[in-house]
C-alpha cells in the first residue's frame, strides 16, 4: 500500500542559495568594487596621473573623479551606520555615524595637511566650515522644511542645550581666542597652549559621551512627535534595509578603507586648486566638509521630513561637536609632530560671522519649538558665509 504522507520539502540546494545571496550582495554593494578598484588604480598609477595638473580638462577630471569615488563610499559609510543605528538604537547608534563621518573628515584633512605643507589654515578653514554648514546651512534647512510640511516641531531641548554647552566654549577658545593670545605669533597657539586644547577637548568630549551614552541617555532619545504613531520610527526602519551587526560593521570598515587611500590622493588637486590657480584659502575647507557632510546632512534632512527632530539635532549637533572635539586636537598634534605651527584664529569677518551664528543658534534652541522663521534666519546667514569666501 502506498504511503501518502507528507514528505519533506526538498531544500533549496545550498550552491543555489549561496548565488542568490552572493548576486543580492553585489547588486547591493556594487559601490564597494567600485571604491577598490579606483583605489587600485590609483595606487599603482596615481603618481603619474597626479605628477601634472596644468591641463584644466585634467585637473577637472581628476577632481571629479576621486570626488565622486568619495563621495559614493562616503554614501555607503552612512548607509550601514545608519543601519547600527537602528540596531543599536539610539543614541549609541547616532554616535556610530557620527563617528564614521568624522573618521573620514579626519583622514581628509591630515592628508591634505601632509601634502603641502603650506596648508597651515586647513583645520580652521574646515572647522568653520563645518560649523557653517551645519549650523546654518543644514539646520536652516531641516527648520525650514520641517516648518513648511508640520508648521511647528518638537525635540528635547535639554540634549540640545547638553550639545551647544560644550560647542561653544570649545568653539570660541579654537577659532577665537588664538587671535588674542601674545605667546605665539598670529592667530596660533603655543605649545603649551595646543596642549591644553588638546586635552580639554578630548576631556569634554569624554564627559559628553558619558552624559549622552549612559548618565542623562533621555537627553537624546527621540521623543514620539505630536500626531504621529508611536510605530511610526519602526515603519521608517521598514524602509531601511537592516542585517545583523556581523553584516554591517565589516562592510562600514571596507568602504572606510579606500576613503583614507582616496584621501591621500585628492589632496594633491586641492592643494594644486588652493596654490597654483590661486583659489580662496577658505575654499579647501568648504570642499572637504561638503564631500564629510552630505550624507549625514541627507539623513538629518529625512529626519526633519519624518517630523523626527530630535534625531536631526542629534545628528547635526553631534558631528560638529565629535568635529570641533577630535578633529582640531589631530590637528594640533599633526603640527606638533611635523614641527609645524597650525593657524586657528579666524580673520576677523569671519569672527563676526561665527559668533554672530553662535548666538542666534542659542536663541533658536532655547525653546522645544521650532518654526519656518527660525529656518530661514539660519539659511540667510549661510548664504552670508558663502558670499564672504569670495569676497570679503
Amino acid at each position: 500500500m502506498t504511503d501518502h504522507r507528507s514528505q519533506p520539502a526538498t531544500p533549496v540546494s545550498s550552491p543555489g542559495r549561496r548565488l542568490a545571496n552572493a548576486l543580492l550582495l553585489a547588486r547591493r554593494e556594487w559601490p564597494l568594487p567600485v571604491s577598490l578598484i579606483t583605489t587600485g588604480l590609483f595606487l599603482g598609477f596615481g603618481s603619474r596621473w597626479l605628477a601634472d595638473l596644468s591641463y584644466p580638462a585634467w585637473f577637472v577630471f581628476m577632481l571629479g573623479w576621486l570626488f565622486g569615488v568619495i563621495l559614493l563610499s562616503a554614501l555607503a559609510v552612512v548607509r550601514h551606520a545608519e543601519s547600527l543605528a537602528i540596531k543599536l538604537g539610539e543614541p549609541l547608534g547616532t554616535l556610530v555615524l557620527t563617528l564614521s563621518v568624522i573618521g573620514i573628515e579626519g583622514m581628509m584633512i591630515g592628508a591634505v595637511m601632509a601634502a603641502g605643507p603650506d596648508n597651515l589654515t586647513l583645520a580652521r578653514d574646515a572647522m568653520f566650515a563645518v560649523i557653517m554648514i551645519v549650523m546654518n546651512g543644514m539646520i536652516g534647512l531641516c527648520l525650514l522644511l520641517g516648518g513648511l510640511r508640520y508648521h511647528e516641531q518638537t525635540y528635547n531641548l535639554q540634549g540640545a542645550n547638553a550639545y551647544l554647552a560644550v560647542i561653544v566654549p570649545l568653539t570660541v577658545i579654537g577659532l577665537v581666542l588664538p587671535n588674542f593670545t601674545e605667546s605665539s605669533p598670529g592667530p596660533t597657539f603655543s605649545p603649551l597652549h595646543s596642549t591644553l586644547l588638546i586635552v580639554m577637548s578630548l576631556g569634554l568630549y569624554g564627559v559628553f559621551l558619558a552624559i549622552q551614552t549612559s548618565l542623562h541617555r533621555e537627553y537624546f532619545v527621540p521623543q514620539t512627535p505630536a500626531g504621529a504613531s508611536a510605530d511610526q520610527s519602526a515603519e521608517e526602519h521598514n524602509h531601511h534595509e537592516v542585517h545583523a551587526i556581523s553584516y554591517h560593521a565589516p562592510l562600514l570598515m571596507a568602504y572606510l578603507l579606500p576613503v583614507g587611500i582616496l584621501a591621500e590622493k585628492i589632496a594633491i588637486p586641492i592643494d594644486y586648486g588652493i596654490h597654483v590657480l590661486r583659489a580662496p584659502s577658505e575654499l579647501g575647507g568648504l570642499l572637504v566638509s561638503v564631500l564629510v557632510l552630505f550624507p549625514e546632512s541627507l539623513a538629518a534632512v529625512r529626519a526633519a521630513l519624518g517630523n523626527q527632530l530630535q534625531r536631526s539635532v542629534n545628528l547635526l549637533f553631534g558631528s560638529v561637536l565629535a568635529s570641533i572635539s577630535l578633529t582640531v586636537p589631530a590637528a594640533l598634534t599633526i603640527g606638533l609632530l611635523m614641527s609645524q605651527t597650525i593657524v586657528l584664529g579666524v580673520t576677523t569677518v569671519n569672527m563676526v560671522l561665527l559668533l554672530l551664528t553662535l548666538g542666534v543658534t542659542m536663541l533658536t534652541f532655547a525653546s522645544a519649538r521650532t518654526n519656518i522663521l527660525l529656518g530661514a534666519v539660519h539659511l540667510l546667514l549661510f548664504v552670508a558665509y558663502l558670499m564672504l569666501i569670495f569676497e570679503k
